[in-house]
């Protein structure tokens, strides 16, 4: 059997893996093997290792990687523990392929160590860019260190490749959180009432807002920009998620916490699952923050999503989603667009660029067909005209 390893950090990777884990797990020919790591493992965050769990998964290793700092130096420590903590839980692992998503700090330093050890990687949502954080350049640096490679879209399987990686190693499976999404029993308005201890008002907004960690010293200021905007909307019921452990990311936290503290409209979470966000999603009006989920997830419902700021400029959107600045001014006028009839009324066309659907399937398929002895060696491969894209 091929034993492979799913490393997951956060609630949000955690979401975009859990099918691909369930075929794998399901698989009579692989072995699946999870690493819990990150936020997952903080009281913080709210323990959400529990939710791997709870949907029926074993836990083979837990690395604990965070310290009790979200500043720069916090943040680069843990990325060195990780690289040693994932050194040691690779080799008492020894899987034949390691899956790893996206572009977080954790999952840098697992691809590091999967590399000196010399055991293939693939990597999930490589190609894609968020030019507002720093995480654009670890994922670039993940695909480098990667040997297969599965994306969400064709511009992103085009940079994959520009990247110097060998086409026959890029495969297009589109938005993993859409197939999630297909595969998943929403829940209904009043239980997802009852589950959230809240009450949906006639309108009502879903919000998340990470920092954008290549401005510094930004956060307090954007996150207070927002807050401002969110207090005019009396008639509006607000659910509030947290960010990440990113950089600057507790003052965002603690001014939400002070937010919802005197207002019976708001409530926070530190994190709602992925069954519970996406039945969020389901029957609020619109989503506003710079969550990628808002742009990758968001528009399958034909519902409208509020992009604020630079954080995930680069990405691929749907019309569905409306720019604005991380000012008050410019986040209440899009608040107004977002509830204009005319936005609304476009809603009903909108597509999702990243809707090919059977992304997770189509991921365990290839996995199986791969000879993993002969993947970690590769050859940069070179466009044949500068500039020119590739086209499978």
């Amino acid at each position: 059997m091929k034993k492979i390893c799913v490393v997951t950090g956060t609630r949000a990777d955690f979401g975009l893996l859990r099918w691909v884990m369930k075929d794998i797990n399901d698989d009579k020919d692989l072995e699946l093997q999870i690493v819990a790591t990150g936020m997952h493992l903080s009281p913080e965050f709210g323990f959400t290792y529990r939710e791997i769990e709870n949907d029926g998964f074993v836990i083979n290793q837990r690395l604990e990687i965070l310290l009790s700092s979200d500043s720069s130096l916090g943040v680069t420590k843990s990325i060195g523990l990780a690289l040693i903590g994932f050194a040691d839980v690779f080799s008492q692992l020894d899987p034949d392929l390691i899956i790893l998503l996206g572009d977080r700090t954790e999952i840098y330093g697992a691809s590091t160590a999967a590399l000196v050890r010399g055991t293939p990687v693939a990597h999930l949502s490589g190609g894609e860019i968020t030019e507002g954080a720093f995480d654009d350049a670890i994922r670039h640096s993940i695909t480098k260190m990667s040997h297969l490679h599965f994306v969400g879209s064709q511009e992103y399987l085009e940079r994959v490749i520009q990247l110097g990686e060998d086409p026959e190693r890029v495969f297009l499976v589109g938005g993993l959180g859409v197939d999630s999404i297909k595969r998943m029993e929403l829940m209904s308005r009043a239980q997802l009432e009852t589950e959230l201890d809240f009450k949906l008002g006639d309108k009502s907004l879903l919000i998340t807002y990470h920092p954008v960690t290549l401005d510094h010293g930004a956060a307090a200021l954007q996150i207070s920009e927002l807050l401002s905007a969110l207090d005019k909307l009396k008639d509006t019921q607000l659910i509030i998620t947290k960010p990440n452990s990113d950089t600057e990311g507790r003052e965002i936290s603690r001014q939400i916490d002070e937010f919802v503290s005197t207002r019976s409209n708001a409530k926070a979470f530190a994190s709602l699952g992925q069954l519970r966000y996406f039945s969020c999603i389901s029957h609020v009006d619109g989503v506003v923050g710079n969550s990628s989920s808002g742009l990758s997830e968001v528009p399958s419902f034909k519902k409208g999503t509020i992009n604020i700021g630079d954080r995930q400029l680069g990405r691929l959107k749907a019309r569905s989603v409306i720019d604005c600045l991380p000012s008050e001014q410019s986040i209440t006028e899009a608040i107004q667009r977002l509830y204009s009839v005319e936005f609304q009324k476009s809603l009903k066309k909108v597509s999702n660029p990243y809707d090919s659907g059977g992304g997770s399937s189509e991921i365990v398929k290839i996995i199986k067909s791969v000879d993993l002895k002969n993947l970690t060696k590769k050859t940069f491969f070179d466009l044949p005209i500068p500039g020119e894209t590739y086209s499978k």
